[in-house]
């Protein structure tokens, strides 16, 4: 029913110069960093890079990039834990969220907690990545190059 202008995300339309802006450290001839991660031999997180590729085909679709993050207490005296929803985007009368993996796929943290609290209010759950079409319980598994077809 609203939204918070004041959290937002940003993403870059051309994901190659996003790739290059994160990992060039100097000039081209002379980046190891860079080089690595164009021959696949950088071990590296590529999840904020997975989710501008998944931002630019949702929004290519017609969709409108919201997310959200919201806090769940620990049960011990621990600081809260914060999860993230990477996109939400509306599906009827009801929203649909989005989770994007570069790795670990198996776990799906965030995605669940969000169907716990708001379970009356899920129209279907995605979870984008790098494997084949599939269904873990009520969770639709794709493809990241399928994000443009929701």
């Amino acid at each position: 029913m609203h939204a918070n202008y004041g959290n937002f995300k940003m993403y870059l339309a051309d994901t190659g110069l996003f790739v290059t802006l994160v990992y060039r450290d100097r000039e081209y001839t002379d980046n190891e960093i860079y080089r690595k991660l164009l021959l696949d031999k950088l071990p590296t997180d590529l999840g904020y890079i997975f989710e501008n590729v998944v931002a630019q085909l949702l929004r290519s679709s017609g969709h409108k990039l919201y997310y959200y993050t919201f806090k769940e207490k620990a049960n011990d005296d621990s600081e809260p834990r914060t999860y993230e929803i990477d996109f939400l985007i509306s599906d009827r009368d009801k929203i649909s969220p989005i989770e994007v993996k570069s790795s670990g796929y198996r776990t799906h943290k965030s995605i669940d907690e969000f169907q716990e609290k708001y379970s009356s209010r899920i129209n279907r759950r995605y979870l984008l990545y790098t494997k084949d079409l599939s269904k873990d319980q009520d969770i639709i598994c794709l493809p990241v190059y399928m994000a443009g077809l929701l």
